[in-house]
């Protein structure tokens, strides 16, 4: 029999490492695929995404109308709860064998616990990493333990996931799925990149992908020394709009000014997937606080400074350079990941995240797994008690 999965999506973020799972997903003879669409994917200001998912091909199941328009933490709050009460309806109905969950976007703690309380199994990709600036953190940590299948990134990442007292058997390393796009999506040359953004390449380009650290009492205060720092270096600077957090209009509103101000700089507020991992590909420097710059950015090589707080203790290679969140730190840190002693530095590095055969390892779990039982999550002591001989 066919196995209803249903898998939810709330952003481009969370899309883009989803897109090789889904399209093996939807194309497995034994899947029924469930697709639900929420938050800032239905938003016109974070760009109504959800029309890129429906240009892709995918069927979607449900829309979650949750996401308020707000710039604060109370709206984020609402967001969760009206979250809640849409997943509520929709799951109830669907009653899927399996729910697939990624990342530690606060919104997904929403799904999470509404499976909970349907008693559908939940599986989670990408937990047991550590981002200590931002509520992703703990977000991430609640879902693993309402999860009941795990795939996360690295061999660290399983090991912690472990610890937390999950049991091995349910804890897969399967890599990052957004490094499948290295492998099996065809990136842009630099001159379509070129005609489809309409820029030039042949000048050093800065891309800035910069969030709200959801940790701070003030979320954008450290973007101060960010924007002066900008204010200094003399590349093409391409701004990609943060997630929708607390503050995330603010530093829209930062970035679009700063366009008034400068000639060499553009704003996108959406770059799919194909375009943004062809973009980190031809560009000079990732700057900001975004997990791409740790996650994805290594497959290329490509020099990244990440500013502040939001990315602590998460594993990276060696071509992220951390810059405390003053002007003159980040500065020097974009001196060294620009000079050619760094760059040469890099020269055959790989990506702990991945080989880009993530969605192959993750379908194989989804479609095999005993779904018996799946619910009852047993102690590692008990289980390690049980089977001592």
């Amino acid at each position: 029999m066919k196995r209803t999965i249903a898998v939810v999506t709330s952003s481009r973020a969370d899309y883009s490492h989803l897109y090789w799972p889904l399209k093996d997903l939807a194309a497995h003879p034994d899947v029924e695929l469930k697709l639900i669409v929420m938050a800032a994917h239905l938003s016109p200001q974070f760009g109504n995404t959800v029309g890129e998912i429906e240009r892709d091909g995918f069927q979607i199941a449900s829309r979650i109308e949750c996401l308020l328009n707000s710039d604060t933490d109370t709206g984020m709050a609402k967001t969760l709860g009206l979250a809640v009460l849409g997943l509520t309806d929709a799951l109830a109905e669907m009653r899927p064998d399996l729910l697939l969950l990624i990342a530690d976007r606060y919104e997904m703690l929403a799904p999470a616990s509404v499976a909970l309380t349907l008693r559908i199994p939940v599986a989670h990709i990408e937990g047991g990493e550590i981002s200590e600036g931002a509520i992703d953190d703990a977000v991430r940590n609640a879902i693993t333990k309402m999860a009941h299948i795990h795939f996360t990134s690295t061999e660290a990442a399983r090991n912690r996931v472990i610890s937390m007292d999950e049991e091995p058997w349910r804890v897969h390393r399967a890599g990052a799925p957004s490094l499948d796009h290295l492998t099996r999506s065809r990136l842009r040359t630099e001159a379509e990149l070129e005609q489809e953004l309409q820029i030039t390449m042949s000048w050093p380009t800065t891309v800035v992908a910069y969030h709200p650290v959801t940790l701070l009492h003030d979320t954008t205060e450290e973007a101060d020394a960010l924007f002066a720092a900008l204010d200094q270096i003399d590349t093409q600077i391409i701004f990609c709009y943060p997630n929708a957090d607390a503050g995330s209009h603010n530093l829209m509103q930062r970035a679009r000014d700063f366009v008034k101000r400068h000639t060499n700089v553009r704003v996108f507020v959406n770059l799919d997937a194909v375009t943004y991992w062809s973009l980190l590909r031809h560009a000079d420097l990732l700057l900001g606080n975004s997990s791409s710059g740790i996650m994805e950015a290594a497959s290329f090589a490509l020099p990244v400074v990440n500013v502040g707080l939001r990315q602590h203790g998460r594993e990276r290679a060696r071509n992220v350079l951390d810059a405390e969140p003053g002007t003159a730190a980040i500065l020097e840190k974009i001196a060294t990941a620009r000079s050619a002693a760094f760059r040469e530095s890099l020269r055959g590095m790989t990506n702990p995240y991945g080989d880009g055969h993530a969605a192959e390892r993750i379908v194989h779990v989804l479609t095999t797994v005993p779904l018996e039982g799946l619910l009852r999550k047993r102690a590692r002591a008990q289980t390690e008690e049980a089977t001592r001989p």
